[in-house]
């Protein structure tokens, strides 16, 4: 099963890049995930690894993951190592005014399962297509969030500067 959810955000590329890229963010965004957490010593990267879960219903569904592709700041996604067949993938893509187009895809399935598989997989996809969505209107709030507050930092550093040298 494929499903997937778009959003912009009001910020740069490399600003959405660094929440996607840190495992430890990924509990304060990612609606429905109860795990994220890294499996080995490489924390982020090609060849990182992390165990995930997701509740779907009452079923906590995941396994290993292991990032395949990293091209900073736009596209990262990751197959699963063990547990649940999943692929996942962030795209970014930056616009004018300092706007990102973010799009979070996933692709699952229970490997051999036959038809009562597929049931599965059909019964489940609302649920994880309303996790992503929710997941990106979260992550959209918090870069948004962190982007006001670096300007604001910025705004009161240049105002004690500009008091100071008067």
């Amino acid at each position: 099963m494929r499903v997937g959810a778009r959003i912009q955000v009001s910020a740069p590329a490399s600003s959405v890049w660094a929440f996607i890229t840190d495992p430890t963010r990924y509990l304060h965004f990612m609606s429905g995930v109860t795990r994220w957490e890294v499996t080995g010593d490489q924390e982020t990267g090609m060849g990182a690894r992390y165990k995930t879960l997701m509740r779907v219903g009452s079923a906590e569904l995941g396994g290993m993951v292991e990032v395949v592709e990293w091209e900073e700041p736009g596209d990262l996604a990751w197959n699963s190592v063990t547990g649940v067949d999943q692929r996942g993938r962030w795209r970014l893509r930056e616009r004018d005014l300092g706007r990102t187009d973010v799009e979070l895809r996933l692709s699952y399935g229970v490997a051999g399962a036959g038809l009562g598989g597929w049931v599965a997989e059909q019964v489940a996809a609302p649920t994880v297509r309303g996790h992503l969505r929710r997941s990106l209107q979260q992550l959209k709030r918090q870069v948004e969030h962190e982007q006001l507050r670096v300007a604001a930092a910025a705004r009161r550093e240049a105002k004690a500067r500009a008091s100071g040298s008067a």
